[in-house]
């Protein structure tokens, strides 16, 4: 980051034309117009980016301050926002200068670990080469760290990962992502990267209305609707799924929606009917309710 002009100690700024003329505030609405819900998660974020604002603030009044960590662990489900957060932190990262460039590198252990003596280290540098000057966002972090398998070369990208961390943190930032309990595992097997995270945002599953939301969101950017029958069918469907193993919440929603659109597609093909645009873009009752969850509910309730 580049040392910012220093102004003299006894001067005063206004924090608040500093936030806007870094444009914080319209990342924080879009991150608040995209993802439904998550307000702790909206809240921590918007703590991290103040506590950024003030030390550039501090630093330019000349005072004394330590570079603030920045690496950071993501905890929760699959589906619930994750991703779009990281990239919503490298625009932050960027327009306060504690990124040169803000792009958003992200991987899993494939990427990093190779299969093969002296094949994992260049993999993880050949990585981090391309994140610098950005974030790297590590998903699943905690199956970079397989101590069953003594042959495993993880463990070797941890330790390269470890010193880039702790040595060039003014120029990257990485974001570890998984499920909370592992994540939890993962640091207590591996203290070092524990005291090299900062901030951890834990994030919540969300509600069934939520979900019911974000589906709406997702229909109109595709420019589709339920019909009314259907809104209410998707209701029950979200709480059928959710008794099912390997839920991923908005990801989950996505590809129900995805199924349904299928069912509309063949349905309409089917009627050999004339179409119009009110039902080229509906997705009706049947659509929903064709769905193997009703199915199986009825089939258990048969029983």
């Amino acid at each position: 980051m580049n040392a910012p002009e220093q102004a003299p100690a006894t001067a005063s700024i206004d924090l608040a034309a500093e936030f806007r003329d870094a444009g914080i505030g319209e990342v924080l609405e879009s991150l608040e117009r995209d993802l439904v819900g998550l307000a702790p998660v909206k809240r921590r974020v918007r703590e991290i980016a103040a506590l950024l604002l003030v030390d550039r603030v501090r630093q330019r009044l000349g005072l004394a301050t330590e570079h603030p960590s920045l690496h950071m662990s993501f905890s929760g489900n699959p589906g619930t926002g994750k991703t779009t957060v990281a990239m919503r932190m490298a625009e932050i990262l960027h327009r306060l200068g504690y990124c040169r460039r803000g792009h958003v590198v992200a991987v899993t252990r494939d990427d990093l670990v190779g299969q093969y003596i002296g094949h994992t280290a260049p993999k993880t540098k050949e990585v981090l080469k391309r994140a610098m000057g950005g974030v790297l966002f590590i998903d699943e972090a905690y199956y970079l760290y397989r101590p069953e398998n003594e042959k495993d070369y993880g463990q070797e990208a941890i330790e390269i990962l470890l010193q880039v961390m702790e040595n060039q943190r003014d120029d990257l930032v990485v974001i570890l992502a998984g499920y909370a309990d592992r994540m939890e595992r993962f640091f207590e097997s591996n203290p070092g990267m524990k005291s090299r995270i900062a901030h951890h945002v834990d994030f919540p599953d969300y509600s069934n209305d939520e979900l019911g939301e974000i589906a709406q969101r997702m229909l109109a950017g595709w420019n589709y609707r339920f019909d009314e029958a259907a809104r209410r069918a998707f209701d029950e469907y979200i709480v059928l799924r959710r008794r099912q193993s390997h839920f991923a919440n908005a990801r989950s929603v996505r590809n129900a929606l995805d199924r349904m659109r299928l069912r509309q597609a063949l349905r309409l093909f089917d009627s050999g009917a004339t179409v119009d645009a009110e039902a080229l873009t509906t997705i009706t009752e049947s659509d929903v309710r064709a769905s193997r969850h009703f199915q199986q509910a009825e089939a258990d309730g048969a029983q």
